[in-house]
């Protein structure tokens, strides 16, 4: 019980003391489907997508110990988004010019000249997350929850059913479905706050 009432840092603190294994694991569990969709949905064919995704976690690996996270700043799936649009221009420009990137000025300037985002890129990346993170939460407080506390918050949260007809296949008041609901939803909330990315 004491556990519930502490404060937990968020993850992305979690993540950057190099001994943390668990917080590094929920990381990579969170963002890997992330950043595997949004690179084939720039195009890539799977395996350059996988690779794309594993350059990426590499790549906040590498840089989660440096980086000072200030939220007024800016978000932190923003700066993840730049690294992975990053990396899908640089595997891009390989496969136009062939040779591998050999971090030379050459391969700096192309990807300075690379296009700003576009509105539609920071779109779909902001689709991509929101509808990753709420799978995310679901995943991990389901087990919380009773079968029909559950059914009722997916029948009217995510099936979008109407909460009298969701009472009656449950045989609950209506009431009930929307304390599920709420219920399920605000343990979802706590978690995503974990996070420290909102």
């Amino acid at each position: 019980m004491t556990d519930m009432l502490e404060t937990r840092p968020s993850l992305l603190l979690r993540i950057r003391d190099a001994r943390d294994s668990r917080s590094w694991d929920q990381f990579v569990e969170l963002y890997t489907p992330l950043l595997y969709r949004f690179a084939l949905k720039q195009g890539l064919q799977n395996a350059d997508a996988e690779d794309i995704t594993q350059e990426v976690l590499t790549a906040v690996s590498h840089a989660i110990g440096r980086l000072e996270y200030d939220p007024q700043q800016g978000k932190f799936r923003s700066w993840l988004f730049t690294i992975a649009r990053n990396k899908i221009a640089n595997q891009r420009l390989k496969r136009k010019t062939h040779p591998a990137g050999s971090g030379d000025s050459g391969m700096h300037a192309a990807l300075q000249n690379h296009p700003a985002p576009t509105s539609e890129e920071e779109a779909l990346w902001e689709r991509e997350y929101e509808q990753r993170l709420f799978q995310w939460a679901a995943e991990q407080v389901r087990a919380l929850f009773q079968p029909e506390t559950w059914q009722a918050f997916w029948s009217t949260a995510v099936e979008d059913q109407p909460v009298a007809q969701v009472a009656q296949k449950l045989g609950i008041s209506v009431g009930a479905v929307y304390i599920a609901k709420s219920r399920v939803l605000a343990r979802m909330k706590d978690k995503i706050q974990e996070l420290g990315d909102r």
